[in-house]
């Protein structure tokens, strides 16, 4: 059965205060057992914590997180062994990019780059038993040559899997169930992140009728938000239903910007709305 988590990229904060183990006591209290680690530092202590969380939570690490060069995660390509060991020390077996580095937005040259360094880390991590994924962002659905930039990584990468966002998605102007029905069977992972169109700050009218233009046009041209699950305007129950059939394992609840609220009300906001829709049992 699928699992709903938590990305823990929303609580790194927190976790600077508090420490991992107490992040994941707060959240097992809310009702999460599972979560995917990312920007995380992967310190010696952090993951003894994590380790602990594991052993008297019951805490199941969906998925790590690491990159190809720069980036907050560990890179496969400097700290490959030592993100192998993580891994099994937190019985995790799913290893996921985060996005692709950004010298690889430059050319075709480059991507291909980084697909055939992927595709290498992919085989190598296959032979440790761990399973290479790829998250996406709004740029993998630009085209090149009339193929999207994702399924240009999917031709030239076929081992690594897909870890589908679904904002994003509708970010990129693809629909979320569409996709996760044409990637049926490589995808494991989702995050479910609302699209939220906020409201426009009243300042931005007061400028309007003094006669400037320009904080009404970069407010309008940035309305699009974070939002919590339910609180925006994807449908949740047929994403997260042709998530399920597409063959997803874990759907972890992610809100890349809280916009002033605590992430733990943001998360508590999330659940309620997915229990209200009947997916309590997925929790």
């Amino acid at each position: 059965m699928a699992k709903i988590g938590v990305q823990m990229m929303m609580l790194k904060n927190k976790v600077e205060e508090d420490g991992p183990y107490e992040v994941l006591r707060h959240l097992s209290e809310a009702g999460f057992s599972t979560v995917e680690v990312s920007q995380i530092p992967m310190t010696p202590e952090n993951v003894t914590e994590m380790r602990r969380a594991k052993d008297e939570l019951g805490t199941d690490f969906g998925a790590l997180s690491a990159g190809l060069g720069g980036g907050p995660n560990d890179s496969l390509l400097e700290s490959f062994d030592k993100i192998v060991g993580d891994a099994r020390r937190l019985d995790s077996s799913r290893i996921r990019i985060g996005m692709m580095p950004f010298s690889a937005m430059e050319s075709h040259d480059a991507l291909l780059d980084f697909c055939h360094q992927a595709e290498d880390i992919s085989t190598r991590l296959a032979d440790e038993g761990i399973t290479l994924y790829y998250h996406n962002h709004h740029i993998e659905f630009a085209k090149r040559g009339g193929s999207t930039l994702l399924d240009i990584i999917r031709a030239e990468a076929p081992t690594m899997r897909l870890e589908i966002d679904v904002h994003w998605v509708q970010r990129g102007g693809k629909d979320p169930v569409r996709t996760l029905a044409k990637y049926a069977g490589l995808v494991d992972l989702v995050h479910l992140k609302d699209y939220r169109i906020g409201r426009l700050d009243p300042s931005v009218f007061e400028a309007l009728r003094a006669g400037d233009h320009a904080p009404f046009t970069q407010a309008f041209a940035a309305v699009v938000e974070f939002g919590e699950v339910g609180e925006g305007n994807l449908e949740w129950a047929e994403i997260i239903d042709r998530a399920i059939e597409s063959g997803a394992q874990y759907l972890f609840i992610e809100q890349d910007q809280q916009y002033g609220r605590d992430p733990y009300d943001c998360l508590r906001t999330s659940r309620d709305n997915l229990v209200a829709l009947g997916y309590r049992s997925l929790l």
